[in-house]
């Protein structure tokens, strides 16, 4: 589909001959089509997948672009027909790690090679340059380095590409990137709601904010994009874009899959958390119509000085921004650990600063906290992120207390700073829950 076929057109367009191979005659014809549109690109389409495999060089490297699941391993079983020993499979999709070193292990009896290997950026990523995560076997990610150096987005330290590790570490990687895109997705939502609610600002003095957000600490992808949907009208009828959306959120299962995790290797992570069960409270659009006319709400908003508002929400943005990669990169950290996967936590934040979905200018700070100290058991401890949060902490309680004092819903900025505040004390009351639970 559009991410296989950009990725496609991407290699391409790097001059290396590329076949490709869809199920659907019609997919075929279109990538074919949009390749010779594109600049005569050097594509060649297949409708059998034996040719397909035939006319690829040997040792074979196939990248396969599929939904998760039952599709992934229906596709493996038509390819391994014509598959030889050497060949190497790369599933690019967003896949569940155990599931891809089941697969590996089953290609390994065939002598096959196998990799999972997360792609961000979404489509417009897959076409000019995304963030890549290749895990599996070191010598077969070797192989395809020079390809994936040149398809990847670039950077001022280079492609925004390195091998993650072996087994099922790239699926897993790439999981963690889309738990934190949740948790730093519902904190700009959560920053909006303020600003549009007790600030009254209007769409265009929030895209000002945000344009001016942009520039600074805040500057990221993320933001951005942002920045231009409170500018986009409505082409249709009078009004802006925005206002017209309905505030339901769905969700894929990468979220759902990385929470899910935290809870398995015991590692908190309650931005992450907070942004899931806001995605499945917001799915419940005809139950909170019922309950806002049977619910008090809160009391009327007093006035606020808008300037203060905007920056105080700035700080307490970013002082979650900074509680939500460092629940991410615990994770990793974790699973690295538990799995023997040696995962280096600075390479990782280190591509991840072009290309893909997260991509923002303080990842090079979070690479170079994890150059000062490799070891480092949170983000939080960093001599600077630390520094930080302790500046931005009174804005970031003000922002949290007139939230819930408005009835306005803010639950990742609120856990983001219990996270800060749990993490900081000695001594927790869990002294007596331990009493509790002996007696």
């Amino acid at each position: 589909a559009v991410m296989g076929q950009n990725l496609a057109l991407n290699i391409a367009e790097e001059g290396l001959p590329i076949s490709v191979f869809n199920r659907s005659p019609d997919k075929v014809d279109d990538t074919v089509a949009r390749a010779a549109r594109e600049g005569n690109l050097p594509l060649t389409g297949f409708k059998n997948v034996k040719e397909f495999v035939d006319s690829i060089e040997k040792p074979r490297s196939i990248i396969i672009l599929v939904k998760a699941g039952a599709p992934v391993d229906a596709t493996i079983s038509a390819l391994s027909e014509h598959l030889e020993e050497g060949d190497l499979i790369i599933d690019g999709g967003n896949e569940w790690y155990e599931n891809t070193e089941r697969r590996a292990a089953e290609c390994a009896k065939r002598g096959i090679n196998y990799m999972g290997m997360g792609v961000s950026g979404g489509e417009e990523g897959a076409r000019n340059g995304p963030s890549l995560m290749p895990g599996g076997p070191k010598d077969a990610y070797d192989r395809i380095k020079p390809i994936l150096d040149k398809v990847a987005a670039q950077v001022d330290d280079g492609p925004c590409v390195t091998y993650i590790g072996p087994g099922g570490a790239g699926n897993y990687v790439k999981m963690i990137h889309n738990g934190i895109e949740y948790g730093d997705m519902q904190l700009i939502g959560e920053a909006y709601d303020i600003l549009k609610t007790v600030g009254g600002l209007s769409n265009a003095e929030l895209k000002a904010v945000f344009e001016d957000w942009n520039k600074g600490e805040l500057q990221s992808f993320l933001v951005e994009i942002t920045t231009k949907i409170f500018g986009k009208k409505d082409d249709l009828a009078e009004g802006d874009l925005v206002d017209k959306i309905v505030d339901r959120t769905g969700s894929k299962g990468t979220g759902k899959w990385t929470i899910q995790q935290a809870a398995e290797l015991g590692i908190a992570a309650p931005t992450m958390a907070a942004a899931l069960d806001s995605r499945y409270i917001s799915s419940l659009k005809d139950e909170r119509i019922a309950a806002s006319s049977v619910l008090a709400s809160a009391t009327s908003l007093s006035p606020v000085d808008k300037a203060k508002l905007i920056d105080d929400v700035r700080k307490a943005l970013y002082a979650s921004k900074i509680c939500s990669y460092a629940q991410g990169m615990n994770l990793i950290k974790a699973a690295s650990d538990v799995n023997g996967w040696n995962l280096d936590l600075g390479a990782i934040a280190r591509i991840w600063k072009g290309g893909c979905i997260i991509r923002a200018v303080f990842l090079d700070r979070i690479k170079q906290a994890y150059d000062r100290d490799a070891a480092l058991p949170s983000l939080l401890v960093d001599k600077e992120f630390a520094k930080e949060l302790s500046e931005r902490s009174e804005a970031w309680r003000r922002i949290v207390s007139l939230s819930i004092q408005a009835g306005i819903t803010a639950p990742a900025f609120s856990a983001s700073l219990a996270y800060f505040d749990s993490y900081r004390r000695a001594r927790l009351p869990a002294n007596l829950i331990q009493a509790q639970r002996d007696f």
